[in-house]
Protein backbone atom coordinates (compact mmCIF):
# COMPACT_ATOMS: atom_id res chain seq x y z
CA UNK A 1 0.00 0.00 0.00
CA UNK A 2 2.49 2.67 1.18
CA UNK A 3 6.12 2.84 0.10
CA UNK A 4 8.81 4.90 1.82
CA UNK A 5 11.93 5.53 -0.20
CA UNK A 6 14.94 7.79 -0.15
CA UNK A 7 14.99 10.37 -2.93
CA UNK A 8 18.29 10.06 -4.77
CA UNK A 9 17.98 10.83 -8.48
CA UNK A 10 17.54 14.38 -9.74
CA UNK A 11 14.07 13.48 -11.01
CA UNK A 12 13.07 12.20 -7.54
CA UNK A 13 14.61 15.22 -5.79
CA UNK A 14 12.76 17.66 -8.05
CA UNK A 15 9.50 15.82 -7.38
CA UNK A 16 10.26 16.19 -3.67
CA UNK A 17 10.95 19.90 -4.17
CA UNK A 18 7.38 20.42 -5.40
CA UNK A 19 6.05 19.07 -2.11
CA UNK A 20 8.74 20.87 -0.05
CA UNK A 21 7.34 24.14 -1.41
CA UNK A 22 4.16 23.52 0.60
CA UNK A 23 6.28 23.70 3.76
CA UNK A 24 8.79 26.28 2.53
CA UNK A 25 7.01 28.40 -0.12
CA UNK A 26 9.80 30.98 -0.21
CA UNK A 27 12.30 28.37 -1.44
CA UNK A 28 13.05 28.76 -5.14
CA UNK A 29 14.24 25.73 -7.12
CA UNK A 30 17.78 27.02 -7.74
CA UNK A 31 18.20 27.90 -4.05
CA UNK A 32 16.80 24.50 -3.07
CA UNK A 33 19.28 22.67 -5.29
CA UNK A 34 22.24 24.79 -4.11
CA UNK A 35 21.37 24.26 -0.44
CA UNK A 36 20.76 20.55 -1.01
CA UNK A 37 24.20 20.23 -2.59
CA UNK A 38 25.72 21.79 0.52
CA UNK A 39 23.56 19.80 2.97
CA UNK A 40 24.04 16.31 1.52
CA UNK A 41 27.74 15.99 2.51
CA UNK A 42 26.58 16.86 6.05
CA UNK A 43 24.30 13.81 5.99
CA UNK A 44 20.98 15.34 4.88
CA UNK A 45 18.65 12.82 3.24
CA UNK A 46 15.14 13.13 1.86
CA UNK A 47 12.60 10.36 2.27
CA UNK A 48 9.25 10.29 0.52
CA UNK A 49 6.07 8.40 1.22
CA UNK A 50 4.12 7.20 -1.78
CA UNK A 51 0.53 5.98 -1.76
CA UNK A 52 0.41 3.91 -4.92
CA UNK A 53 2.47 6.20 -7.19
CA UNK A 54 1.44 9.49 -5.57
CA UNK A 55 3.98 11.38 -3.46
CA UNK A 56 1.98 12.25 -0.34
CA UNK A 57 4.56 13.11 2.33
CA UNK A 58 8.21 14.14 2.54
CA UNK A 59 10.82 14.23 5.29
CA UNK A 60 14.29 15.75 5.27
CA UNK A 61 16.49 14.22 7.97
CA UNK A 62 20.04 13.73 9.14
CA UNK A 63 21.88 11.84 11.85
CA UNK A 64 23.69 14.05 14.34
CA UNK A 65 25.55 13.37 17.58
CA UNK A 66 25.71 15.87 20.44
CA UNK A 67 25.91 15.93 24.23
CA UNK A 68 22.23 16.45 24.95
CA UNK A 69 20.53 13.95 22.58
CA UNK A 70 23.41 11.57 21.88
CA UNK A 71 23.29 10.00 18.40
CA UNK A 72 19.94 11.06 17.03
CA UNK A 73 17.82 11.69 13.96
CA UNK A 74 17.14 15.37 13.39
CA UNK A 75 14.03 16.01 11.31
CA UNK A 76 14.64 19.20 9.35
CA UNK A 77 11.52 19.00 7.22
CA UNK A 78 8.26 17.08 7.42
CA UNK A 79 5.31 17.81 5.17
CA UNK A 80 2.20 16.03 3.93
CA UNK A 81 0.54 17.39 0.83
CA UNK A 82 -2.26 19.74 1.83
CA UNK A 83 -4.77 17.79 -0.30
CA UNK A 84 -4.24 14.62 1.72
CA UNK A 85 -3.64 15.62 5.34
CA UNK A 86 -5.16 13.76 8.30
CA UNK A 87 -5.05 10.40 6.50
CA UNK A 88 -2.16 8.93 8.50
CA UNK A 89 0.59 9.70 5.98
CA UNK A 90 2.66 11.88 8.30
CA UNK A 91 2.39 9.33 11.09
CA UNK A 92 3.46 6.53 8.75
CA UNK A 93 6.43 8.46 7.34
CA UNK A 94 7.63 9.71 10.72
CA UNK A 95 7.36 6.18 12.16
CA UNK A 96 9.43 4.93 9.20
CA UNK A 97 12.05 7.61 9.95
CA UNK A 98 12.09 6.54 13.62
CA UNK A 99 12.71 2.93 12.56
CA UNK A 100 15.45 4.07 10.16
CA UNK A 101 17.06 5.93 13.05
CA UNK A 102 17.03 2.85 15.27
CA UNK A 103 18.58 0.81 12.44
CA UNK A 104 21.37 3.41 12.30
CA UNK A 105 22.12 3.37 16.03
CA UNK A 106 20.13 6.45 17.05
CA UNK A 107 18.69 6.74 20.55
CA UNK A 108 16.53 9.82 20.00
CA UNK A 109 14.62 11.67 17.30
CA UNK A 110 14.13 15.43 17.50
CA UNK A 111 12.79 18.32 15.46
CA UNK A 112 11.92 21.98 15.67
CA UNK A 113 8.46 23.27 14.77
CA UNK A 114 7.47 26.91 14.24
CA UNK A 115 5.38 28.40 17.03
CA UNK A 116 2.37 29.08 14.80
CA UNK A 117 2.06 25.43 13.68
CA UNK A 118 -0.40 24.42 16.40
CA UNK A 119 -1.84 21.51 14.40
CA UNK A 120 1.66 20.11 13.89
CA UNK A 121 2.38 20.41 17.63
CA UNK A 122 -0.79 18.52 18.45
CA UNK A 123 0.23 15.82 15.94
CA UNK A 124 3.72 15.43 17.45
CA UNK A 125 2.47 15.32 21.03
CA UNK A 126 -0.79 13.40 20.73
CA UNK A 127 -0.20 11.03 17.79
CA UNK A 128 3.55 10.55 17.94
CA UNK A 129 4.21 10.90 21.73
CA UNK A 130 6.88 13.59 21.36
CA UNK A 131 7.68 15.92 24.26
CA UNK A 132 8.78 19.57 24.30
CA UNK A 133 12.13 19.58 26.13
CA UNK A 134 13.26 23.09 25.16
CA UNK A 135 12.82 26.20 23.10
CA UNK A 136 14.93 26.93 20.05
CA UNK A 137 16.40 30.41 19.84
CA UNK A 138 17.81 32.04 16.75
CA UNK A 139 19.34 35.32 15.68
CA UNK A 140 19.81 36.48 12.11
CA UNK A 141 23.41 37.45 11.38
Amino acid sequence: MFETKQLITMEEVLEGYKLMRELRPELKEEQFLNLLEEMQPQGYKMFALYDKNDLVALAGVGIITNFYYGRHVWVYDLVTTSKKRSKGYGEYLLSSIENWGVEHGCITIALSSALHRKDAHRFYEEKMSYTIPSYVFKKTL
